[in-house]
């Protein structure tokens, strides 16, 4: 199994009224592919800022972050960008769409703006539309974002972030903003498309969540201070048990 990501000591500091905030501090870490990796811990500890800087959308004080054979410290930002637009996907609590583009057009746009796409506009849109159909979500493509509901427009976010095949997926509490119901469903995809062979980091503070993963890292102060292996997620009669044997070493840790 290959490694997709490799970070090696991480730092991340900004500086506020001549004050250096040392957010992330000597962090090490890699992810194999198919991992589902999850990082939790407590408000504050540095969780968004490690998963800003590790994907690129923000840039490391010190260390380095290898992604697919690269060091992202050494890419332009343009080349930053091209990665970013064609082998990651990003999904976040906040579902951020074109509000002058239907649900379809939002999920095609990443396609249609590569470079490194030879697919003809039609061949995106059939694409998009099989993305929708595998997330249930087929019948709201012409619909306006205000016209979904929570649940709904967060599948379209990812439908999204897979339009251009990516290497990785990242996430920021996707399902921070969605019910008890719409969360299950959101997770309910993000397990099957991590079964079917998709990477993924995602920052998150729900238990439930985080027990579905096969792995999660424990930060503090901007630190890596644990990691639980949980395995695959097989099946839903085990989650009880993945999601008490979860709380039971976040609570040794601190949680």
């Amino acid at each position: 199994m290959s490694t997709v990501i490799t970070v090696k000591d991480l730092c991340k500091t900004y500086v506020v009224n001549k004050k250096q905030n040392n957010v992330l501090k000597n962090v090490n870490f890699s992810i194999d592919e198919g991992e589902m990796v999850a990082v939790m811990g407590p408000s504050g500890s540095g969780k968004s800022t490690l998963l800003y800087t590790v994907s690129g959308m923000d840039r490391m004080t010190a260390g380095e972050v290898t992604f697919n054979g690269r060091a992202l410290s050494k890419l332009s930002d343009d080349e930053m960008s091209e990665i970013r637009l064609n082998e990651m996907g990003f999904i976040f609590q906040q579902m951020y769409m074109m509000k002058n583009l239907s649900i379809l057009d939002n999920i095609i746009l990443p396609a249609v703006k590569s470079k490194k796409n030879d697919l003809s506009r039609g061949e995106i849109v059939e694409k998009g539309r099989s993305l929708m159909k595998r997330l249930g979500i087929e019948e709201t493509a012409d619909n306006d974002i205000n016209e979904v509901s929570g649940g709904q427009l967060q599948r379209a976010c990812i439908c999204r972030s897979m339009i251009n095949n990516p290497k990785m997926i990242f996430a920021d509490e996707p399902t921070g903003a969605l019910n008890r119901t719409s969360s299950d469903e959101v997770m309910t995809e993000l397990v099957k498309l991590n079964r079917d062979g998709t990477t993924m980091l995602l920052v998150t503070h729900d238990v439930k969540v985080a027990a579905k993963c096969t792995r999660v890292l424990y930060i503090v102060d901007g630190n890596i201070r644990g990691e639980k292996k949980t395995g695959a997620y097989e099946k839903e009669s085990e989650l009880r048990d993945r999601e008490r044997d979860l709380s039971s070493w976040l609570m040794e840790m601190g949680w």
